[in-house]
């Protein structure tokens, strides 16, 4: 069923197409001044600096403690009951209507629910604001109460990160910790109310360019925005800084990630690709490293246990 979404605010109807939510619609036309392209060029460098932090980099390998996830997830659920109050409060706002998606995008209910699984039915009493949280809940309800308006820059760092790298978290927690296949404790990664997530968001960027802001407070958004990477990366440090404090084995989820993901902030010298490269090239001393590096993964283990009983077979028969 086609999704209802909030009607296109008048200005959009001039010069602009409404988009279609079709994951082949390509036909969004972008300007250098839109405030979607000015977020995306002007967060480039915190979105990095982000994605780099050591606990995102052992996210992404499946190196995940368990209670990091529940800590993190807490985390989540006082960042968004903060940022959704606010909206809440502030959705006839003229800066925040065109944007306010809360069937589709509000993810309180979903992160309570997995709050429920991973802690139990009192998960609201084994709970808190963390340190690291806090200056990022404060600051939300700064904006909210004094200045609305950049409630767009914490609406479009936070929603439009879920629709996008989310996903790849998801797959990569459900792998990790072993998580049920049915999606218990991974609700908020699932948008039951967006059929197609690139076209949901064509259609936030869409609103978002045709909010009527000048120059200066595009400006002011952008900056809101990298505020925000700020305060997400306060979040992941304190969980990097607690994990080094819990005495927990890390749930390995094992060989299947994709090169990228190997070679993110590792050493290069155990990617296989780059030591197959190297062996190729003659030197012994990468030969070596290329059968040590391979014998490592489990599947190459049970190449090498075929292959040897292969050949035993055959000398047995060979001698006969």
């Amino acid at each position: 069923m086609e999704n209802e979404f909030p009607p296109e605010p008048n200005s959009a109807k001039k010069g602009r197409a409404m988009i279609a939510l079709d994951d082949g619609d390509d036909d969004e036309v972008l300007s250098p001044t839109d405030l979607s392209e000015l977020l995306a060029e002007g967060t480039k460098e915190a979105h990095d600096r982000a994605e780099n932090c050591q606990f995102v980099k052992d996210f992404l390998r499946g190196r995940i403690k368990r209670e990091l996830f529940k800590r993190g997830t807490a985390a989540l659920y006082f960042v968004y009951s903060a940022m959704e109050e606010e909206i809440e409060k502030n959705k006839d706002h003229h800066h925040i209507a065109p944007i306010y998606f809360p069937a589709e995008l509000h993810r309180c209910e979903a992160l309570a629910q997995d709050l429920e699984y991973l802690y139990g039915e009192d998960w609201e009493n084994r709970i808190s604001l963390s340190a690291g949280t806090k200056p990022y809940v404060d600051r939300i309800h700064e904006v909210g109460e004094k200045d609305p308006m950049l409630l767009v820059a914490h609406s479009y760092t936070r929603y439009m990160g879920d629709l996008s790298g989310g996903q790849i978290l998801k797959k990569v927690a459900q792998r990790a910790l072993k998580l049920p296949s049915t999606g218990e404790g991974l609700n908020f990664y699932q948008f039951e109310g967006i059929h197609s997530h690139k076209g949901f968001k064509q259609l936030y960027r869409s609103r978002m360019n045709e909010l009527e802001l000048d120059a200066e407070t595009k400006d002011r958004i952008v900056e809101e925005s990298n505020r925000a990477f700020g305060f997400n990366m306060m979040v992941f440090t304190e969980l990097e800084e607690l994990g080094k404090t819990i005495k927990e084995e890390v749930q390995d989820a094992g060989f299947g990630h994709s090169h990228a993901e190997m070679m993110e902030g590792g050493d290069i010298n155990k990617c296989p690709y780059y030591a197959a490269k190297m062996a190729v090239s003659g030197n012994p001393t990468h030969v070596c490293q290329l059968a040590m590096t391979l014998l490592r993964h489990p599947p190459c283990q049970v190449v090498l246990a075929a292959w040897m009983a292969v050949l035993a077979g055959f000398t047995a028969w060979y001698f006969m």
